[in-house]
């Protein structure tokens, strides 16, 4: 995190009442077991799809998504 970034976290926080400090402070730790929870559930499918299967995902994605349709709105 950049310095300025948590210079203004920190001000915000400062002109807070305590038990919205408190609230904050919950929410963090919220988002850091969230963070670990979901890194934890995508790595166990590492390596799970074959090689050959993700080359097609990914060239299927770059041949579909890349286009744009003006008459599609």
């Amino acid at each position: 995190m950049s310095r300025a970034v948590r210079q203004q976290i920190i001000e915000q926080v400062d002109h807070l009442a305590a038990h919205q400090r408190r609230q904050v402070l919950a929410f963090a730790r919220r988002l850091a077991v969230c963070r670990r929870k979901s890194a934890a559930g995508v790595l166990r499918f590492v390596g799970c799809i074959d090689p050959a299967d993700l080359a097609v995902m990914s060239q299927t994605i770059q041949d579909g998504c890349e286009k744009v349709d003006a008459n599609a709105w």
